[in-house]
C-alpha cells in the first residue's frame, strides 16, 4: 500500500468552515497611532489640553492650530531672539502642563518646532557652544527635570553641529555679582516673587545673576524656556560677553508678547 501523500494532510476536513485569508498589519502610522491612542484611553483617560476632546494629549485640530502659528522674533540685548510660539492660549496651557505637573508626553508636540530652531541657529554658526539659561533652583527640584533638555533631545537638535559647553558654562550665582564687576563677591542676595516687581525692580534684581565660563573667545547660543519680558535671557548675554564670548543667538520655546 502507498503511503498516504503528506500534502494531503493538509486538507481540511470536510464540512469545516474555511480559513479565513490573514489580514495584513496597518501601514499607516497614524493607524498605529489611533488604536494606541483608543487602548490607553481606556486605562489612562486623557484629554486633549486645548479643547478637551478625549484620548488625545494633544487633538488632531489642535496641533493644526500650533502648526499654523507664526514663529516669533524680537532683539534682546542687540541679540536676535527666536522663540517656536508666541505664549498664549494652548501654547501656554502646553508649557504650563510640562513644566508644572510633569506632562512629558507633551513634550513630542513642542520639541519640533523649537528643536528646529536651534538647529538652524547652529548651522550658520559651525562650531558655536550651545548653552542653556539655568533654571531656578527651585523649580528645578520641583519638577525633577529640565524642560528644554527633553525637548533638544526629542527633537534630535544639536547632534553632530553643536560643541556642548561645559558643565555649569552658564550657572547662578548665590549673590549678586555688579555687572560692572563680573568678579566680585557681592553680598545682596536675590530676592524672589519676580512677579511682584516692577520692570525696574526686575531688572536691579536680575542683572549680575549669572556668570558664564569656558566661553572665552567662542560663539554661543543661548536658550531657554519661556522669555517674558527678557530681562533674564538679557542677563544671559551679558554674562556670556563678560568671561569673553560671544552670543550670537537666542532661541526659546515660546515668548511673551510685547
Amino acid at each position: 500500500m502507498s503511503r498516504t501523500d503528506p500534502r494531503r494532510r493538509r486538507t481540511r476536513a470536510a464540512g469545516a468552515p474555511p480559513t479565513a485569508p490573514a489580514t495584513a498589519p496597518p501601514t499607516d502610522p497614524s493607524a498605529w497611532s489611533d488604536a494606541v491612542a483608543a487602548v490607553l484611553g481606556l486605562v489612562l483617560p486623557v484629554a486633549c489640553v486645548g479643547c478637551g476632546a478625549p484620548d488625545r494629549a494633544v487633538c488632531r485640530p489642535c496641533r493644526d492650530v500650533l502648526d499654523a502659528e507664526p514663529q516669533r522674533r524680537r532683539l534682546v540685548a542687540g541679540v536676535r531672539l527666536d522663540a517656536a510660539f508666541a505664549y498664549r492660549d494652548t501654547v501656554r496651557a502646553l508649557v504650563l502642563e510640562l513644566k508644572l505637573r510633569g506632562r512629558t508626553d507633551l513634550v513630542p508636540v513642542l520639541a519640533p518646532r523649537f528643536g528646529a530652531l536651534v538647529d538652524r541657529a547652529l548651522a550658520d554658526v559651525p562650531g558655536a557652544l550651545l548653552v542653556r539659561v539655568p533654571p531656578s533652583p527651585a523649580g528645578a527640584r520641583r519638577r525633577g527635570f529640565d524642560p528644554v533638555v527633553l525637548l533638544l533631545r526629542r527633537a534630535g537638535a544639536a547632534r553632530g553641529r553643536a560643541r556642548r559647553a561645559p558643565r555649569r558654562a552658564l550657572r547662578r550665582v548665590r549673590g549678586r555679582v555688579p555687572a560692572d564687576r563680573p568678579g566680585s563677591r557681592a553680598t545682596t542676595r536675590v530676592a524672589h516673587g519676580q512677579k511682584e516687581r516692577t520692570a525696574l525692580e526686575r531688572v536691579e534684581a536680575t542683572v549680575g545673576t549669572l556668570r558664564a565660563a569656558h566661553v572665552a573667545g567662542r560663539d554661543v547660543v543661548v536658550v531657554d524656556d519661556v522669555v517674558t519680558t527678557g530681562v533674564t535671557m538679557a542677563e544671559a548675554v551679558r554674562a556670556v560677553r563678560a568671561a569673553g564670548g560671544r552670543v550670537v543667538r537666542c532661541v526659546a520655546l515660546a515668548e511673551v508678547e510685547e
